[in-house]
């Protein structure tokens, strides 16, 4: 936490417009909003567990502004309800209910609605889950571009542990649920025109069912965290910040596709850094890895689990990296604004 606020320059305000990067969204939370809402920055999690008459409920939100509106292998209605309900699933809780929000440019095709709408309404419905309420807005044209969707979820906890950073111990290994980068990469591709390879699709899926999975399995789980903004880079500093732990990754046992590697090749992006919507990281003791990794992989959105890394001890740097040549690295918080507009 810093312990003075750090005044924002243009370029902040440049890299904010662009959809944000992990260190500057960081600054935000904890300079903006912790403050003003009282948040404890050490109990952050994908979403929040409240005890309410009868039980516990887990709560979440978020808004998705992707562009383009369809890409290979999703569009922003079943993006929403995957991004939501896996907030979710990384608490441990089983996803039940959404709203939905709709702020709509004026001049959006009606067509174009209602595929957005059935897509969102099927993915739902995959998943078990009621789209309970909603809202509309519209917005004058040059002001909306297309449709922005905003979430609520609320979902049942099922693991009877605390699924949490502040769980992670030294010796815990880090799992990863699959090849990254692959919704990043498709929608900038399909943005820029590159064309990379017709197999290049996003990785958007719900998690839940590799989480179901896995907590009945009876495998201890001491963190789940979906690896969105930022990537696995991201994803892992915010992890070994809040637990006060170091992590240490191996390169070579870290999967990315060819197409992956070959975009952001051309783009001079760094693939553990590119944002996945159907991946997630799951860290257990070193004695539950194998009960884990038979878990995940008995479901296909995660049947390329791997272990990647594990929890030590802090010295240098809340990440570090053993790379394929032997040489280890400091992977640091990223400063800027890589993928803008991605989910």
């Amino acid at each position: 936490m810093f312990s003075c606020p750090v005044p924002y320059d243009d370029s902040d305000r440049v890299s904010l417009a662009c959809g944000g990067g992990g260190l500057l969204m960081n600054r935000l939370l904890e300079e903006v909003f912790f403050p003003a809402f009282g948040t404890d920055s050490s109990s952050l999690h994908d979403s929040s567990l409240r005890s309410v008459p009868g039980g516990t409920l887990a709560m979440t939100t978020d808004s998705f502004v992707v562009h383009p509106l369809v890409f290979p292998g999703g569009d922003i209605g079943s993006l929403a309800v995957h991004g939501t309900t896996n907030d979710l699933a990384m608490s441990g809780a089983r996803p039940l209910y959404l709203s939905a929000g709709f702020i709509l440019e004026e001049g959006l095709e009606v067509a174009v609605l209602k595929r957005i709408v059935k897509s969102m309404a099927r993915a739902a419905s995959e998943l078990g889950v009621s789209i309970v309420t909603g809202d509309t807005k519209v917005v004058e044209k040059g002001k909306g571009d297309g449709v922005y969707i905003n979430t609520c979820g609320i979902g049942s906890p099922e693991y009877p542990g605390l699924i949490a950073p502040s769980s992670i111990r030294e010796g815990d290994a880090v799992i990863v649920s699959g090849d990254l980068g692959r919704h990043g990469m498709t929608i900038m591709s399909v943005r820029e025109g590159l064309g990379f390879s017709s197999s290049l699709e996003s990785d958007s899926a719900p998690l839940w069912p590799s989480v179901d999975t896995l907590i009945r399995s009876g495998a201890d789980i001491h963190c789940l965290r979906d690896i969105t903004r930022g990537g696995l880079t991201t994803t892992l500093n915010e992890i070994a910040d809040s637990s006060g732990l170091g992590i240490v990754l191996d390169e070579a046992s870290i999967p990315v596709c060819d197409e992956v590697r070959s975009a952001c090749d051309v783009l001079g992006l760094d693939p553990l850094q590119v944002a996945c919507e159907g991946r997630f990281l799951a860290i257990v003791p070193a004695d539950a890895a194998a009960r884990t990794l038979a878990a995940l992989r008995s479901v296909p959105v995660s049947s390329g689990a791997c272990v990647v890394g594990r929890v030590e001890r802090r010295t240098a740097a809340p990440l570090v990296m053993n790379g394929v040549m032997g040489v280890r690295r400091i992977l640091g918080m990223p400063s800027g604004a890589q993928l803008p507009r991605i989910c």
